[in-house]
C-alpha cells in the first residue's frame, strides 16, 4: 500500500465533533473504524456465495461477454468485496483498489493476499484519483457513490482513467425512495434489538455497552458519510454530462430490501458469532426468494421505488 497514512479506529469525541463539518473526514473516521469488523458485519466473504453475488450484480448493470477485462480499479473499495470477488468470478485478471480510509485499504489488500490475488493499492480521493490517465479497462464501485461529495466529478475522473472503450460499473447506490424505507426499518430494528436485550433472559444477546455506546457514537456519522440519494434518471444524467456513453441505469431490490435491512442491522446489534452458520444461510436464502420476487416486480413496479441503484457506461474510443 503505498501511504503513510495510519488507520484511525477508534475515533475521538474531538474528531467525530470536527467529522460533522467535513464530509471527507467524516468517511475516513467511520471506515477506519469499521475495517476490522466490516466483513463480519455485512456477511461479506470471498466464497461461491458472494462471487455469485458480484457477478450477478455485475451482469445485472451491464452486458459482459465472459471475456476478463485485463486491469480493474474498484473505488471506494471497502475490504474489498466487490473487486476480489469479481476477480474470482473471472471479470478481472488483474485489480487496484482505492479509497479515503487506510484501514479500508490495508484490509482489503489482506484479502487479496489472502486470495493470492494480484491487487495494488492507494489511498486516494474518487474526485482526484491517484492513478494516471488511461490506467484501466474497468473501473468498478459498490456502495460507494452515495459518499462521494461531487459526484459528477468522479465521473469524469473515471473517464480519466479509464482506456478508450472501457467500461465503469457501479452497484449498491441507494435510491431516494428506497432509503427512506430502509433506514426506518433499520432504526425500529436497532432499538427493539437493543432494547430487548436488556431483559435478564435475553442478556447473552446483547452487545457489551461499550461496543453499543461506540457503534451508536461512530454510526451517528451515517448523516455524514451518506450524503446522497438517487433518482436512476438523475444518475444517468450525472454520468452522460461527465463525458461517458452507452449510460444506463437498473435498480433491484424491493421486498429484498424490507427483509434485508432489518437483518442486517439485527447482526450488528448482536455479539459477533452469535447467530451461526444456520442463520446466515436463511438470510442469504430468504433474500435470494425475494430477489426473485422483485424481479418479477420490476415489470411493473417504477425503477425509483427499488432499493439498489446500478450504473453503467463506457468512455468512448
Amino acid at each position: 500500500m503505498s501511504t503513510d497514512q495510519v488507520p484511525t479506529p477508534h475515533a475521538t469525541a474531538e474528531q467525530v465533533e470536527a467529522a460533522w463539518k467535513d464530509p471527507k473526514l467524516a468517511n475516513v473516521l467511520y471506515h477506519d473504524w469499521e475495517a476490522g469488523t466490516y466483513d463480519e458485519k455485512w456477511s461479506i466473504s470471498y466464497d461461491e456465495r458472494c462471487i455469485d453475488y458480484a457477478a450477478g450484480r455485475f451482469r445485472i448493470a451491464a452486458p459482459w461477454d465472459g471475456r476478463p477485462y485485463e486491469h480493474a480499479v474498484e473505488l471506494g473499495c471497502g475490504t474489498g468485496f466487490f473487486l476480489l470477488n469479481l476477480m474470482q468470478a473471472g471479470v478481472a485478471t488483474r485489480g487496484s483498489v482505492t479509497d479515503l480510509s487506510p484501514g479500508m485499504v490495508a484490509a482489503a489488500l489482506r484479502n487479496a493476499e489472502h486470495l493470492g490475488l494480484p491487487v495494488d493499492g492507494k489511498v486516494s480521493d474518487a474526485e482526484t484519483i491517484a492513478y494516471p490517465d488511461e490506467s484501466f479497462d474497468l473501473v468498478v464501485g459498490h456502495a460507494v457513490l452515495h459518499h462521494i461529495p461531487d459526484v459528477e466529478q468522479a465521473f469524469r475522473e473515471v473517464l480519466r482513467v479509464l482506456r478508450p472503450g472501457g467500461r465503469f460499473v457501479f452497484a449498491g447506490e441507494p435510491t431516494t425512495i428506497g432509503d427512506r424505507y430502509a433506514r426506518t426499518l433499520s432504526q425500529l430494528t436497532w432499538k427493539a434489538a437493543t432494547t430487548i436485550t436488556k431483559l435478564p433472559p435475553l442478556q447473552g444477546w446483547r452487545r457489551p455497552q461499550a461496543e453499543l455506546d461506540e457503534s451508536s457514537r461512530a454510526a451517528a456519522l451515517e448523516s455524514v458519510v451518506d450524503i446522497h440519494t438517487f433518482d436512476p434518471a438523475d444518475l444517468e444524467a450525472m454520468a452522460t454530462r461527465a463525458g461517458a456513453r452507452e449510460v444506463r441505469a437498473s435498480t433491484e431490490e424491493l421486498t429484498a430490501a424490507m427483509l434485508g435491512w432489518p437483518v442486517r442491522t439485527f447482526e450488528a446489534a448482536v455479539p459477533p458469532g452469535r447467530l451461526g452458520w444456520n442463520w446466515a444461510m436463511f438470510a442469504y436464502h430468504s433474500w435470494q426468494r425475494l430477489s426473485a420476487l422483485d424481479a418479477v416486480l420490476g415489470r411493473v413496479v417504477p425503477r425509483r421505488f427499488f432499493y439498489n441503484a446500478l450504473i453503467t457506461g463506457v468512455k468512448p474510443r
